[in-house]
């Protein structure tokens, strides 16, 4: 939602309420951990309301435990905290799920799959990055195929049920291969916001991953 019109939210939502799409992913940063700021509580209380799908929340900010608990009650379904913003991930992620949430862990592409390690099995969704997180509409950085498959492998080692969610750059000249190589969700912002008909491109993305 971040490559959205701001101007027309509800309608925006709307669209996305009638579409293929899974779920609404919404970035939060904090202009500190990322060189932005977006998606503040008034917003979030207009997603709750409208939105009739789930809440994929990923939080780009520092101390992201201050925020877990507010962000449960704005309707998050999934709550995605960065493995490089927090000193006690594992404690993290217990306190999400203990709210109910899907908890999610994201890498920024300088963050090797394998500092996961320990922490694999206990993780609902592992959120790649693959442009460095702040702006919408950045380059699909190309190392990100192996890091897919790096973390299947990691996944399949440790039984873990942790899905493989691929955030940046996101077309559909790429959604294919992403899925091939082991992808499961797919975030696509301003190629689906930016296209003349967003819920035809959304049924592309569709059509191309399943």
């Amino acid at each position: 939602m971040l490559a959205c019109d701001f101007g027309n939210l509800n309608s925006e939502i709307t669209m996305v309420n009638n579409s293929k799409a899974d779920w609404l992913h919404i970035d939060v940063m904090d202009g500190v951990f990322v060189p932005n700021i977006s998606f503040g509580t008034p917003i979030m209380n207009i997603l709750k309301k409208n939105a009739k799908k789930p809440l994929d929340v990923h939080l780009m900010i520092v101390n992201p435990d201050n925020y877990i608990e507010k962000f449960a009650e704005l309707g998050s379904s999934v709550l995605t905290v960065h493995f490089e913003a927090c000193t006690h991930l594992h404690r993290t992620i217990q306190r999400i799920k203990s709210l109910n949430m899907k908890a999610g862990v994201a890498i920024n592409p300088h963050t090797p799959v394998s500092s996961l390690e320990a922490i694999i099995k206990e993780i609902d969704i592992v959120c790649i990055m693959s442009v460095n997180p702040g702006f919408g509409g950045q380059t699909f950085i190309e190392t990100t195929y192996q890091k897919i498959e790096d973390l299947k492998l990691l996944i399949s080692k440790h039984n873990s049920n942790a899905l493989i969610e691929i955030d940046g750059g996101v077309t559909s000249n790429n959604a294919k291969k992403l899925v091939e190589k082991g992808a499961d969700v797919l975030v696509a912002g301003s190629f689906v916001f930016k296209s003349d008909n967003p819920t035809n491109t959304i049924s592309t993305l569709s059509t191309l991953i399943n």
